[in-house]
C-alpha cells in the first residue's frame, strides 16, 4: 500500500479534535436560516446531515454564502438514513452504493471544504423501519465496513497527490480523514461492526493514527434498558471494547439517556433533533401553527433540559475507558 510518497505524507491523523467535557449538539435540518442563527445565538454546538446542503437539481453540494454555520462547531452526518428511506421510496441512486444522490468525491470534497468540525463516513443504518430483517441488517454492517474502506482509499490517493505539491501540514489540514460508524441491532452486532472498522482502520496504521472520535449510529428512538438491544447495554458492551483513546459520538439519543450516557469518559458527544419532532407534536396537538418562533422556542428549551441532566450527573474523568 505505502509508497515513497509516504515521506511527504502526514502521518498518524486523527479524525476529530475532541474536548475532555460532554457535548450535546443540536440537530439543524437546513443549510441556513432561522434554526441555524438561533443555534449561533444560543451558542449551541450543532449536528447538520449533509442533505440540507445537497442541491437535487444541479446534482451538487451547496454552501449557501451566508450562513450561521460558518460561525459555529458544526458536524457533518452522512444522511444514511434519508439515504435509505429515499433508496426505498425511489429505487436505485446513481451515488454511493445505489443509496446516496452523490458519490464518495463529492461529499467528501464537500466535507473538506465545508469547515466542518467533523465528518461522518457514509454508512447504511439498520434501524427497524429500514431494516426488517436479519439478512438487511447483516448486509448493511458489512457495508458500512465496506464504505469506509474505500472512503480512506480515495483519501490516501488525494493526499499522495497533493502531497506533490504540499507539505504534510498543508496536506492534513486541506483532507482529514473521516469519523468511522458503528452499525447493529443488538450488542453482538455492534461489536462484529466494530470488529469490521478495527480492521479496516489497522490497514491504513500509520497513516492514520487510532481513530479520535467512532460514531455510534442506529441509536435514535431505541428502547434504554434491553438487555440485548437498549441503548445502555450497547453501550456499556462497546465501552469495554473499544479501542485506547478512541471515544464514541452517539447519533440522536433520547433525552433520558444523557443522565448515564454523559458520566462516560469515553462518549465524547451525542445530538437529536427530537426538539423539532416535539414542537411538530405539540402544534399539532394545539392545532397551531408550527412556527419557527416555536420551534426556536423548543430547541432551547430541549436543550436546557438536556445540559440540566448533564450537568447533574457526575461525569467520570475523559481518561476513564472500559479496556
Amino acid at each position: 500500500m505505502y509508497n515513497d510518497a509516504l515521506n511527504v505524507l502526514p502521518t498518524r491523523q486523527q479524525n476529530a479534535t475532541l474536548s475532555d467535557d460532554f457535548l450535546m449538539r443540536v440537530g439543524i435540518p437546513h443549510s441556513s436560516g432561522r434554526l441555524a442563527a438561533h443555534a449561533f445565538n444560543e451558542n449551541f454546538a450543532v449536528m447538520v446531515s449533509a442533505s440540507a446542503f445537497w442541491n437535487r437539481a444541479k446534482r451538487q453540494f451547496h454552501m449557501p454564502e451566508a450562513t450561521d454555520l460558518s460561525e459555529l462547531d458544526f458536524a457533518l452526518d452522512s444522511a444514511g438514513y434519508t439515504g435509505i428511506l429515499n433508496f426505498q421510496r425511489k429505487g436505485l441512486q446513481d451515488g454511493i452504493a445505489g443509496v446516496f444522490p452523490w458519490d464518495f468525491a463529492a461529499y467528501m470534497e464537500f466535507a473538506n471544504l465545508s469547515g466542518c468540525s467533523w465528518y461522518s463516513q457514509a454508512d447504511l443504518c439498520v434501524e427497524e423501519k429500514v431494516a426488517r430483517d436479519r439478512e438487511a441488517i447483516d448486509y448493511r454492517i458489512r457495508a458500512t465496513a465496506t464504505l469506509l474502506e474505500g472512503m480512506l482509499q480515495i483519501l490516501y490517493a488525494w493526499q499522495n497527490e497533493l502531497a506533490r505539491s504540499c507539505n504534510s501540514t498543508v496536506v492534513a489540514n486541506l483532507l482529514r480523514p473521516p469519523v468511522p460508524v458503528l452499525q447493529g441491532r443488538n450488542i453482538g452486532d455492534y461489536l462484529f461492526s466494530l470488529e469490521l472498522l478495527n480492521s479496516v482502520w489497522d490497514r491504513w496504521s500509520g497513516w492514520l493514527d487510532t481513530p479520535a472520535l467512532i460514531g455510534v449510529g442506529s441509536m435514535c428512538r431505541r428502547d434504554l434498558h434491553d438487555p440485548d438491544e437498549g441503548l445502555l447495554a450497547i453501550v456499556d458492551a462497546l465501552g469495554r471494547n473499544f479501542p485506547k483513546g478512541s471515544r464514541a459520538h452517539l447519533f440522536g439519543v433520547k433525552n433520558q439517556a444523557l443522565n448515564e450516557i454523559s458520566k462516560m469518559g469515553f462518549i465524547a458527544s451525542s445530538d437529536s433533533m427530537a426538539y423539532d419532532f416535539n414542537s411538530r407534536v405539540k402544534a399539532h396537538k394545539t392545532g397551531v401553527s408550527n412556527s419557527m418562533e416555536r420551534r426556536t422556542a423548543e430547541m432551547s428549551a430541549w436543550m436546557a433540559s438536556a445540559m440540566s441532566r448533564v450537568s447533574a450527573s457526575a461525569r467520570l474523568p475523559s481518561t476513564f475507558l472500559y479496556n
